[in-house]
């Protein structure tokens, strides 16, 4: 039997998704699990927001390295972390069933969800605010940092009105009671990804691919495909205020994205029929997008908060 050291971050939600997909390869059959746990520099940097220039893999980036330094056999991340360039030698190699990509607001009162309430709303992501302050404008935005339960504890606390959450972080630690409103896409479009558990191998290990490959879900896969594809050719990262979402219509695949300018909300949408390839539809919804922005790519836009490309191990200069 094949063992598989299994590499994941140690904060609660963390280890939830990655026994999730432990359980799912043991029951496949033909292989057993080690689960190894490390502090990513996202985890570390508790007391102020992650900057841009430190690099865009704040919660990977030394997962990554274990992986590529066969300390580990298989990484699990939730997919919205992931840089949307991987390391040379790694690639995802299955995309989990993806769970509600929907974000929510966790408030201490209803009346915070009304249309023109006066509230603080707690949140680090430049797309939940860039979205949420042309939609919701009579809401301003605190830094808000820590882990989900952290970040639930402060609004029951009444250290903050509210906060914006991913549903499904929420829902696999069992959380939804929390849940004070579903977020509809129309409103505020999901990060790439988010909601799918992305497993990473490195590419010549054939031997873990086999085992792995069999988790993937491939409608999962060919919407979260198109979603990273728009932000590759966006030049955009988790840090920026841009949002995408695909989703599979009959034999139709359906591809939403947005950016949060500092002057306007940008919108673009694109649906193709079957036989459909991911890649070109997210590249040319991102370059409808980038077309209204009137630039090439984001990295034109200091407003867009673009990471350079630090590959694992690297150190911002």
């Amino acid at each position: 039997m094949t063992t598989l050291r299994i590499g994941t971050r140690a904060s609660r939600l963390a280890l939830v998704q990655t026994e999730k997909v432990a359980a799912s390869l043991q029951d496949e059959g033909g292989v057993s699990v080690e689960i190894v746990h490390y502090q990513t520099s996202g985890d570390r940097i508790q007391d102020k927001p992650l900057e841009p220039h430190l690099g865009s893999s704040f919660f990977t980036k030394e997962i990554e390295i274990a992986l590529l330094t066969d300390q580990i056999d298989v990484a699990v991340h939730s997919c919205k972390d992931l840089a949307t360039r991987l390391p040379d030698g790694l690639e995802i190699t299955a995309l989990t069933c993806r769970e509600d990509p929907r974000d929510v607001m966790v408030v201490s009162d209803k009346s915070v969800l009304e249309e023109g309430a006066v509230a603080t709303i707690g949140t680090l992501s430049p797309r939940r605010r860039g979205f949420l302050r042309f939609s919701r404008p009579s809401l301003t935005f605190a830094d808000l940092r820590g882990n989900v339960p952290t970040r639930v504890r402060a609004v029951e606390e009444g250290r903050i009105d509210g906060a914006v959450l991913a549903a499904a972080g929420l829902q696999r630690l069992d959380m939804s009671p929390h849940i004070s409103q579903f977020l509809d896409p129309d409103e505020l479009l999901p990060a790439a990804g988010q909601g799918a558990l992305a497993i990473q191998c490195r590419n010549d290990d054939d031997i873990t691919k086999k085992f792995v490959q069999r988790l993937d879900h491939t409608p999962t896969r060919v919407v979260v495909e198109a979603e990273r594809a728009c932000l590759r050719r966006l030049e955009a990262g988790c840090q920026s205020p841009v949002g995408a979402f695909g989703d599979l219509e009959g034999d139709s695949l359906r591809l939403r994205a947005g950016v949060a300018t500092p002057h306007e909300l940008v919108r673009a949408e694109e649906m193709v029929n079957a036989p459909w390839d991911p890649e070109i539809l997210g590249r040319s919804v991102a370059e409808k997008l980038l077309a209204e922005i009137g630039v090439a790519s984001l990295l034109e836009c200091e407003w867009a908060g673009i990471a350079p490309r630090l590959l694992p191990g690297e150190e911002s200069k």
